[in-house]
């Protein structure tokens, strides 16, 4: 029984994590966005949001939650950071091949 009810509090715990992962992600790349291509990008955020983009760096949930986690221990100025040096290289890859650049 308890062995249960800790993995209930583990899953419950990394859910609330990557929900505020995904708010923190969402701002972020909203905000990359718009310094990037100088406009609203709906298709770019939902691909660099999606959790088939995601999963490039594991699980989604546990990629949002990671992001929750940072964003709970050291606000946005540190989630930006986290976003900044593990998907931003991954965001710049994926526009570059959609322009034709290597």
């Amino acid at each position: 029984m308890a062995v249960n009810r800790m993995k209930e509090e583990a899953v419950r715990l990394e859910r609330e994590e990557a929900w505020l992962g995904d708010a923190a992600l969402s701002l972020v790349v909203r905000e990359w966005i718009l310094a990037r291509e100088g406009r609203l990008e709906a298709g770019l955020f939902a691909e660099l949001t999606s959790n088939r983009f995601l999963s490039r760096l594991g699980p989604p949930t546990a990629v949002e939650a990671e992001i929750g986690r940072v964003y709970r221990d050291g606000g946005l100025e540190a989630a930006r950071a986290w976003i900044g040096g593990r998907l931003v290289p991954h965001f710049e890859k994926n526009l570059n091949r959609r322009h034709g650049r290597s």
